[in-house]
């Protein structure tokens, strides 16, 4: 049976296209006719309220949505009324921001753990020395990949790094260079931490825009929701039911 919107039929060639855009739905071929289902009441709303849509169909139905959907924007007050409603939501534990020099351990042997040591003390001393050399070294002898960006790990939180790591950053204060080289998996670090912040709440005034964008935007998607229920349940649907938007 055909598949038609309020009189229009969606055709077999169009599921087919559409389907190429919703290879990661879970059934694509269901996700395309729904795509193709709104496209097509969008697109009679925006005829009807005298928008030209021949030129540009994505165009037209843009602009129709931009007249469609209204809603009031989040205001300060808003967003602080949902930050004292959700306080969980907005706390944070503790980061760091750190680089590091990298040295490979030794083969397993007595003498190549030995050298492999030695190397890595002579890195360390040589940091020590002269802790404005800390990024050239990096390049010049870290096997870490972020030894191209003079060791810089950016920031980090508790839980993110290997336990020998974590624990040598968060006991060294910031513009420090850890004393002593920290053995890991992944061989012999020399660590200079760049920044240290305790965990907690968050602010307010530290995210109130960022909130006040997040609360805009869940408006608009529930207004989109909302709009395009009304399109479906007013329509004449026939040889396809729509499942919840």
């Amino acid at each position: 049976m055909a598949i038609t919107v309020n009189g229009v039929e969606i055709t077999e060639a169009q599921i087919q296209a559409e389907q190429a855009n919703h290879g990661q739905a879970p059934d694509p071929r269901d996700a395309a006719i729904q795509q193709l289902v709104l496209h097509a009441l969008l697109l009679e709303k925006a005829k009807e309220n005298g928008i030209d849509t021949s030129a540009n169909e994505g165009q037209a139905i843009g602009t129709l949505l931009d007249r469609e959907l209204k809603f009031p924007p989040a205001d300060e007050a808003a967003a602080q009324d949902y930050y004292n409603a959700y306080p969980e939501q907005f706390t944070q534990g503790d980061s760091a921001m750190a680089s590091h020099i990298l040295l490979p351990a030794g083969n397993g042997d007595e003498l190549s753990n030995a050298l492999a040591k030695a190397k890595a003390e002579g890195v360390l001393a040589e940091v020590q020395a002269d802790p404005s050399r800390f990024a050239d070294l990096a390049r010049e002898h870290s096997t870490c990949p972020s030894g191209k960006q003079g060791g810089d790990l950016g920031q980090f939180g508790r839980g993110q790094m290997v336990p020998e790591f974590e624990q040598a950053v968060f006991s060294t204060d910031a513009g420090d260079i850890t004393p002593n080289l920290v053995e890991t998996q992944f061989g012999y670090h020399i660590i200079q931490v760049n920044a240290r912040q305790e965990g907690g709440k968050v602010s307010f005034d530290e995210i109130k825009e960022r909130l006040q964008q997040h609360l805009n935007q869940l408006a608009a998607r529930q207004a989109m929701h909302e709009y395009l229920s009304a399109l479906v349940k007013a329509a004449k649907i026939e040889g396809y039911t729509m499942s919840g938007l």
